[in-house]
């Protein structure tokens, strides 16, 4: 057999890095795997102001430096995909340009990917006006107009928080009625700052520097309609990047992980982190709350690892 690693990290994502850095520092050897580039969400994040001690950051500044306090610990990176997982007392670890990898522990910190409009303008905009984010993003659109895209609870609860700042939410969607809980409608429906558009789905994102607007057409007859705006946040659901797990028997119907306090699943030694596992509250503090938590729990299994 290879080399065996005391822990895997899959995704180098808040959550994926905090574990090494912990890991690390535990004196555990790393190896971290990332798909694409490191900082997973915070690289798509222009600019964050609820970072404690930073009030004003871009995301891809943050996500450099943990990243370099990674590189600084010397924190072993692979640059491929792990797509399966074969559980064994150590783990085997298959990746998508055909290596094997072993560990004593694995933490999967893989996150999601958000559902997109897949309309022209969305992709280009992505930290310029278009946010899957309101928690992040929202007071950056004090005064000025926003819409939502979504009928489910976490579009209406967004489009709520969203009025704290913006001076006016529309939320559009597709038919004539929300898929939302009726406490979720009644809240945001009360309030004099929404506006609704029913049965209507967006084609365009429209703008220049940054977004100046969004192009909606009724499902119903088909007419086209420019609705001004500065900030745009879909909200039709993520998909956790769990594909690698999934005949693990430790997701849930969605694919999120199943996770105790200690960030445990129902195998042992493996471990979940960040937006990938179950929870209330997706946010960088609470991702690196998790990667900390994660890697302390390796820890304490990999020592007793025979």
């Amino acid at each position: 057999m290879d080399k065996i690693f005391d822990l895997a990290i899959i995704g180098s994502g808040p959550a994926g890095m905090t574990a090494a850095i912990y890991a690390k520092r535990a004196g555990l050897d790393v190896l971290m795997f990332e798909g694409s580039a490191p900082g997973g969400k915070l690289v798509k994040t222009f600019e964050i102001d609820n970072w404690p001690g930073e009030p004003n950051i871009s995301g891809v500044s943050l996500a450099m430096k943990m990243y370099e306090h990674t590189t600084n610990l010397e924190v072993q990176t692979e640059y491929t995909k792990v797509i399966s997982i074969k559980n064994e007392h150590v783990k085997e670890l298959h990746t998508e340009d055909g290596r094997v990898f072993y560990t004593k522990a694995l933490i999967i910190a893989s996150g999601t990917i958000e559902n997109m409009m897949n309309i022209p303008g969305e992709e280009a905009m992505i930290g310029k006006g278009v946010s899957f984010c309101a928690v992040c993003d929202g007071a950056f659109y004090r005064e000025k107009d926003v819409v939502v895209i979504g009928g489910g609870n976490s579009a209406l609860e967004e489009a709520v928080y969203l009025t704290q700042f913006a001076r006016q939410v529309t939320i559009v969607i597709r038919r004539d009625v929300f898929r939302g809980d009726l406490q979720a409608q009644e809240r945001a429906l009360a309030n004099p700052k929404i506006k609704v558009i029913r049965s209507h789905i967006p084609v365009e994102v429209l703008h220049e520097i940054k977004v100046t607007g969004l192009k909606i057409r009724s499902v119903v007859d088909g007419t086209e309609e420019v609705l001004p705006c500065d900030g745009i946040f879909p909200y039709i659901g993520a998909t956790p990047s769990t594909q690698c797990i999934h005949d693990l028997g430790i997701t849930d119907k969605e694919g999120y992980m199943i996770v105790n306090e200690k960030m445990e699943t129902k195998i042992p030694g493996i471990y979940g982190a960040g937006d990938v596992v179950v929870k209330p509250l997706r946010q960088i503090v609470t991702a690196v709350n998790d990667g900390a938590i994660a890697a302390q729990t390796a820890f304490h299994y990999i020592k007793e690892f025979e």
